[in-house]
């Protein structure tokens, strides 16, 4: 039996995998409650940023497949649920998959990487269940009896017939991987040839610098309190290879149970719970006087100064050598952590009284800023839109001032202003207030649609960025989406896309494709010359797009009436080309198009083998990119 065999039947965190789940019985909550309870785990899921290095392409995964179902749980609570049971019954299951999606998500976010890496064939088992759990409870959703649209019910049918696929993916073991921990566990003798495999070892798992293992031991600490005395074999593996892993860094410490100290005002939180964008990654502790460097990586002032003080000049996280040492306080993360203590009792003293009164300075300063936009001087004005649009980005209390004192409908009448800069700072402003979704439908109702699509079509470079932005943000409102369709915003967006810099591009992709979710778009994107746009950005691989463009090819592909503008021969043989010789995301994203194509025209599909589509595919279900949609 292989060594890491020994993990194979164990959750993340010690404990053995659950039964499957029998289905719910009875209402344990409202209808809303029900509904919003699905918002938050979603909303909880798709916090994360940064997964262990051998879960990252699932966990970015699934993420997205819960950001594709999140329209029809929105549309649920816009339509206002009044739930038969069998509907009921449906969203309960989904809100399991939700949760357990949630709860994976976090042990790929914050596990030990040693422990995730030797039990990653398990935990491909546990994504399949996940999409297995998401699947059921889709399949057969009485759309008609909850009043779902048709586009958000052909979408949601789209996604689960691709999530019958991801059930049956055959993912395995990366085997170097996995060989390399054979030859270190079983190899006692040969220590020249363990050192030259752990290096290889600690470079795939990342547990190089000394901020990583001191990470990594503390949640090797946790997994072992957690277990209690169970598995005391697994558990001496781990240690092994953690203590061989800190001694080719060149860090004395053997003993694990005691060479790291969880601080005081840590120890009643749920294990392994706190967000890492709270930790100092110098320290591991939750920063209270977070600043930014000039990398832009924030740390503990305390922690960074010490760095510096001893004579370092690169950021400890990235190795990226410092253009300055200035450190400018991060507000809005210090922000986050005092909301995060708060809602999770956890007392702390921040040290940054300062900062608090700073902090409520600037609050009292937005009713004046507002008055600014008002203003007869375009130099003032133009502070204020600048200000207005830091302010808006920090804190939702911020936003909500802005909104309260009259801000919302000052800064749409600048807008339009011919000052170029005060065009970007309030087309931003209005970005960033739409994070709130009261505001999407406020900033539409003031007016500002048509606006921001002037902007798009003859603002500044940064300013066409942020309107693109701003459009995607406001399109997640399905009324915004017709509305953008209708007041012309389609074209300049698919200019933008063929046109525009780097950022242009994506920021024009992402809009599009959810503003294509509604029918009538798809229309008026073909008019506007997307598929030529599109098409562009497959032959220019520099741009890294080819997802995108893929992803909004199959919206396209999908529409019966879209269809015949895709379904062509030469389109065909740029999807197999990719299929040969693209990354993985890019091949699973090209074989979906061409499935839909060839599900509606057997031609297609019959040139597409005619290529030697057949051969790759054998080789691309064994290496298990069944859904790895962007």
């Amino acid at each position: 039996m292989l060594p890491w065999s020994i993990f194979s039947r164990q959750a993340p965190g010690g404990d053995s995998e659950p039964e499957p789940e029998s289905e719910p019985s009875g209402r344990q909550l409202s209808d809303e409650a029900l509904v919003e309870d699905l918002l938050t785990a979603v909303a909880s899921a798709r916090s994360f940023q940064e997964f262990r290095r051998s879960q990252r392409k699932e966990s970015f995964g699934l993420q997205r497949w819960l950001q594709l179902v999140l329209p029809l749980i929105q549309e649920i609570r816009e339509i206002g649920p009044s739930l038969t049971d069998d509907a009921y019954r449906r969203l309960a299951l989904l809100g399991r998959a939700f949760h357990a999606a949630r709860r994976l998500l976090r042990c790929c976010h914050d596990g030990s990487k040693i422990f995730l890496a030797l039990e990653s064939e398990a935990m491909l088992g546990r994504f399949r269940a996940v999409y297995e759990k998401m699947n059921l409870a889709l399949d057969g959703m009485p759309y008609s009896e909850i009043g779902i649209s048709d586009e958000v019910k052909e979408q949601v049918e789209l996604i689960n017939a691709q999530l019958k696929r991801c059930k049956k993916r055959s993912d395995t073991q990366d085997m170097e991987l996995s060989m390399d921990f054979m030859m270190i566990l079983e190899n006692k003798e040969d220590g020249n040839a363990d050192r030259a495999i752990l290096e290889r070892l600690a470079k795939k798992l990342e547990l190089q610098s000394l901020a990583d293992l001191r990470a990594e031991t503390m949640a090797i600490k946790k997994l072992i309190n957690e277990r209690n005395g169970q598995q005391p074999e697994s558990t001496k593996h781990i240690i092994e290879l953690l203590n061989k892993f800190k001694e080719i860094a060149g860090i004395d410490e053997k003993n694990i149970l005691g060479d790291v100290s969880i601080p005081k005002y840590l120890e009643k939180c749920p294990s392994l719970m706190i967000p890492n964008e709270f930790l100092c990654p110098i320290s591991l502790e939750i920063m209270t006087d977070p600043v930014i460097i000039a990398s832009g990586r924030t740390y503990e002032r305390r922690s960074i100064q010490k760095w510096l003080d001893a004579g370092q000049r690169t950021c400890p996280k990235t190795q990226q050598p410092l253009a300055h040492l200035s450190l400018a306080p991060n507000f809005a993360v210090k922000n986050l952590i005092l909301q995060w203590c708060e809602n999770n009792t956890v007392e702390i003293q921040m040290g940054e009284s300062e900062a608090i009164a700073e902090q409520e300075d600037r609050k009292e300063d937005i009713p004046k800023l507002v008055k600014d936009l008002s203003s007869v001087h375009l130099d003032v004005q133009r502070k204020a839109a600048k200000k207005i649009r830091t302010l808006s980005k920090e804190n939702p209390e911020n936003r909500a001032l802005v909104i309260e004192n009259g801000g919302l409908p000052a800064l749409i009448s600048l807008v339009s202003y011919p000052d170029k800069k005060i065009q970007e700072n309030t087309v931003t402003a209005l970005l960033n207030l739409s994070i709130d979704e009261t505001s999407k439908v406020l900033i539409a109702k003031g007016g500002a649609l048509p606006l921001i699509i002037e902007v798009l079509r003859n603002g500044s470079v940064e300013g066409q960025e942020n309107s693109a932005a701003t459009l995607f943000s406001l399109s997640m409102i399905d009324e915004n989406k017709a509305a953008i369709g209708v007041l012309g915003g389609i074209a300049p967006l698919v200019a933008l896309l063929r046109d525009g810099t780097i950022r242009g591009k994506k920021d024009a992709a992402t809009a599009l494709f959810n503003l294509m979710l509604n029918h009538p778009n798809k229309f008026r994107a073909i008019e506007a010359g997307i598929v030529a746009a599109l098409l562009k950005i497959l032959n220019n691989k520099k741009l890294d797009m080819i997802d995108e463009a893929l992803s909004i090819f199959l919206l396209l592909a999908s529409h019966p009436g879209c269809r015949s503008e895709v379904g062509t021969t030469s389109f065909v043989e740029i999807l197999v080309q990719i299929t040969k010789e693209g990354t993985p995301k890019n091949k699973e994203c090209a074989l979906s198009v061409l499935l839909e194509l060839g599900l509606h025209n057997n031609s297609l599909m019959v040139h597409a083998l005619g290529l030697g589509l057949q051969e790759h595919l054998s080789d691309i279900a064994k290496t298990g990119l069944g859904c790895d949609h962007q």
